[in-house]
């Protein structure tokens, strides 16, 4: 689900490089209730992404596991990304 509009109180967290200062952009995450996850960009922190505590746990798994490594080619300095 995508632009959600977020329960007031959330606890947003930042996720940086560590001694990193400054407004990014970074993505921040919160968890809310019913199991909720809500994920948005610092840039745009009206566009909420909203998923499932579920969803987010095997995410965050793949990432540990290398499942995503494929895709920090295109992040890199010299990536295609970096390029467009």
């Amino acid at each position: 689900m995508a632009d959600q509009r977020a329960p007031a109180g959330l606890t947003w967290v930042r996720a940086a490089p560590e001694g990193e200062e400054g407004p990014g952009p970074w993505i921040e995450i919160a968890f809310g209730e019913g199991e909720l996850v809500h994920l948005r960009e610092t840039s745009d922190p009206a566009n909420i992404v909203t998923t499932t505590r579920t969803k987010w746990d095997a995410f965050t798994k793949g990432v540990l596991a290398g499942e995503f490594d494929h895709f920090a080619e295109f992040g890199g300095e010299d990536g295609p990304a970096a390029r467009a």
